[in-house]
């Protein structure tokens, strides 16, 4: 495969994944669940976006080493946040309180399911904190 079509198909699925991080609470996919480590088990049906893919998607941010890369991710271990975050693919997991849907008791409390629509900041702090590291290294 060239380099333009990887790059095509990466440009693509940097845009998906965008339309679903920004998804609001209208939609289906508007909850996810912090990762605080990436080499748990996976899962077709979770859709996963590291903290170095959200900095690409959300700023356009892509580092410029392997040591960059390590570097944010310790400066976002450093501060207690996620990883990364994933989100469910098949249906709604659960609804914030207040809602008048079916809600999940342990969502938005900044320790398990997040809502995006809930104001969780979380997808933001890891990003920026990753940029932040990684930024800081010198490669």
């Amino acid at each position: 495969m060239s380099a333009t079509m990887r790059r095509l198909g990466v440009v693509t699925a940097a845009a998906a994944a965008a339309v679903v991080v920004t998804a609001t609470g209208a939609s289906a996919h508007h909850c996810f669940v912090p990762m605080y480590s990436l080499g748990g088990p996976s899962s077709a049906n979770w859709f996963v976006i590291s903290a170095e893919d959200g900095a690409f998607l959300v700023a356009g941010y892509e580092a410029g080493c392997d040591e960059a890369v390590d570097a944010g991710y310790d400066a976002v271990r450093a501060a207690g946040l996620p990883v990364g975050i994933k989100i469910f693919e098949k249906m709604t997991i659960g609804d914030p309180k207040g809602t008048g849907r079916i809600p999940n008791p342990n969502g938005a409390d900044g320790r398990g399911l997040e809502y995006f629509g809930a104001g969780s900041t979380l997808p933001d702090e890891m990003v920026g904190t990753w940029i932040d590291g990684a930024s800081s290294y010198t490669c």
